[in-house]
């Protein structure tokens, strides 16, 4: 099916960090436009600005010029309180640490969302356990983030990133942790969640082969943001 409805456009996007008595420009002008179901992938060289980029589009972060639209909102006009509304209910984040509490089950940490919502805890924890089947965790709903390996820690960030139906699934290397198989298989879990799930996913990468497997590519460099087909991709 062809992709043509808008999701996110990016006008004239501008990042500025002060640094002692000089401004450094992270990136400037960058202007682009994600399709919904589209997967995107960001790359670029470490310090070129993409996990800011992402961070600014989630609504995590403040541009210093520009704007962003979702859905033709406008991102800089909401409130603080708006604005966790709107990743509350419209994003999912994964990063590259998994970032679950400790103390808690795996199926406790997948259902926190929800149970931050105001549903209650046998609602929410039986979501979480459908979820945790999702990602092919179910039998290990019980044990906490300690007892995990390192792509089972992040399956379940997948799936507590995803219980809350998000439109946007935004993952800041999500397999920058993990070994090569199990990167491998983390990647597939997200392109199938992707497609299953009618997601529209950006995720930024070191890997040129997952960012291959993506349906556009952005590649940020000199401040700038440029797209790049993805079979044009060096190996």
């Amino acid at each position: 099916m062809e992709q043509t409805t808008e999701l996110l456009r990016v006008e004239g996007l501008k990042k500025v960090f002060r640094s002692g008595q000089s401004d450094l420009v992270l990136f400037e002008n960058l202007s682009f436009r994600v399709r919904k179901g589209e997967m995107l992938a960001i790359v670029g060289e470490s310090g070129a600005g993409k996990s800011t980029l992402l961070h600014i589009l989630g609504a995590l972060d403040s541009a210093s010029a520009g704007d962003v639209y979702c859905a033709a909102m406008k991102l800089r006009s909401l409130s603080d309180d708006a604005a966790a509304e709107f990743r509350n209910r419209q994003i999912g984040f994964v990063w590259q640490f998994h970032y679950l509490l400790p103390e808690f089950t795996a199926v406790e940490n997948v259902a926190m969302p929800l149970l931050m919502r105001g549903h209650n805890k046998s609602e929410a924890e039986q979501e979480a356990r459908r979820w945790l089947r999702e990602v092919g965790l179910e039998d290990r709903a019980g044990h906490r983030s300690g007892e995990l390996s390192g792509g089972e820690q992040q399956r379940v960030a997948l799936a507590r990133a995803l219980i809350t139906h998000p439109q946007l699934l935004m993952a800041d290397e999500p397999t920058g942790d993990l070994d090569t198989r199990t990167a491998e298989l983390v990647f597939e879990l997200i392109s199938r969640l992707h497609r299953e799930h009618g997601l529209t996913s950006l995720i930024v990468t070191h890997n040129m082969d997952f960012a291959r497997r993506c349906d556009r590519v952005l590649r940020m460099a000199a401040g700038r943001v440029e797209e790049l087909r993805p079979e044009a991709l060096p190996a």
